[in-house]
């Protein structure tokens, strides 16, 4: 992609996330965006084929970059293990100091809009850490459990957003991973 390219969709991004802090996914229109990233609508259209596929990839974007800086941090810092940080303690981390971007739009008016995308996106950064072996012990679906710690990180992230962030990231992680027990490995 060429630098001009890069720079435009750049602009209709942050048009859109900054949109998306104002007010709900739903009332916002093509329109909007457009004038406010002060791009044509052609423009805008050979980026993207509609307002849905901007959100598709605005936090495909976002959360593929949150799940892999956490999967970066947990392995520059050392497998998982005894003693070592928790890739969701990383992950956590990262939120945090991306704050600007992912938190505020899971906690703005379109946060709704954003918990498929985030749950979707961390399925596979949560799927090694789920216990096989205790899903056939216990004949539950892998697809379940998978789809059941990556909802319930979403929901405490969202918890934690609607609380003013008070706890700390060590605090919830070590929540997560106790109220997960067995399911993760």
């Amino acid at each position: 992609m060429d630098r001009r390219r890069r720079k435009t969709r750049a602009a209709i991004f942050s048009a859109f996330e900054g949109l998306l802090a104002e007010r709900s996914y739903t009332s916002i229109t093509v329109r909007d965006i457009i004038e406010r990233a002060d791009v044509g609508r052609t423009t805008f259209y050979d980026n993207f084929e509609t307002k849905d596929d901007l959100l598709r990839e605005l936090c495909e974007e976002l959360f593929d970059h949150v799940t892999s800086a956490a999967g970066e941090r947990a392995h520059r810092d050392g497998q998982e293990g005894a003693g070592a940080p928790s890739v969701f303690l990383h992950l956590l981390q990262h939120l945090i100091e991306d704050s600007d971007n992912v938190l505020r739009l899971l906690a703005g008016e379109s946060g709704g809009v954003f918990t498929r995308y985030f749950t979707d996106s961390l399925e596979e950064l949560v799927s090694p850490r789920v216990s096989r072996a205790w899903a056939a012990e216990q004949d539950i679906p892998m697809d379940y459990l998978v789809d059941l710690a990556a909802g319930s990180f979403v929901e405490m992230v969202q918890w934690w957003v609607r609380g003013g962030l008070k706890q700390t990231p060590e605090e919830l992680d070590r929540w997560y991973r106790a109220a997960l027990g067995n399911v993760l490995a």
